[in-house]
């Protein structure tokens, strides 16, 4: 496999993964990563750029949404990688796998929006995910965490309280925590919609 080129050291960091088709990147993905950033005392955060989405089938122009995602997360611990495009992969279980292998020492956690979690049983290997590093879940306009989605009945008693969502990257996986944000109401279909 290629050596992936990664957006900074990861080196002894925590880390969160934020995956998406940013299509395009907005501020509510922004407030996300912000909140993510301070309330799990992360180092950086790295917006993987979705090469492309097997549950959505309008993807949208790759260079196009790498760049928005580049606009938004050209901040000291805000950036955007390329990883997928660079590696030819398509599942997140797959990307993370090469993040891990590129950066042993690093202490990632995966980073979702609340809307993408009632879907997130119809990922490639959802369930190994959640056993490869902790997720945490923000808070999305609409979007509220059900005890009927088949992750959180399957991994209610992983689920750490918010109070405690400092030390999830310090944490053995599976583990995850909610976390409630003043709620950005943007999103990449109302833009398109727009546009």
């Amino acid at each position: 496999m290629t050596r992936a080129r990664l957006p900074g050291s990861g080196r002894g960091l925590a880390i969160g993964l934020f995956g998406g088709s940013f299509n395009p990147a907005h501020a509510g993905h922004l407030l996300v990563a912000e909140t993510a950033l301070v309330r799990l005392d992360l180092d950086a955060v790295w917006w993987i750029v979705a090469r492309g989405n097997p549950i959505k089938s309008d993807h949208g122009d790759y260079s196009a949404r790498f760049a928005s995602a580049q606009k938004l997360a050209g901040r000291r611990h805000l950036r955007a990688t390329d990883i997928e495009a660079q590696l030819s992969l398509t599942y997140s279980v797959d990307t993370i796998s090469a993040l891990k292998k590129a950066a042993p020492q690093t202490r990632f956690v995966w980073l979702m929006g609340a809307d993408n979690l009632s879907s997130f049983h119809r990922w490639k290997d959802w369930e190994k995910i959640a056993g490869m590093l902790p997720i945490a879940v923000i808070a999305r306009p609409g979007a509220r965490i059900s005890k009927a989605t088949p992750f959180s009945r399957k991994f209610a008693a992983a689920r750490i309280p918010e109070a405690r969502a400092r030390d999830l990257s310090r944490m053995i996986a599976p583990a995850w925590t909610y976390i409630r944000v003043r709620e950005n109401p943007v999103s990449s279909t109302a833009l398109r919609a727009k546009a």
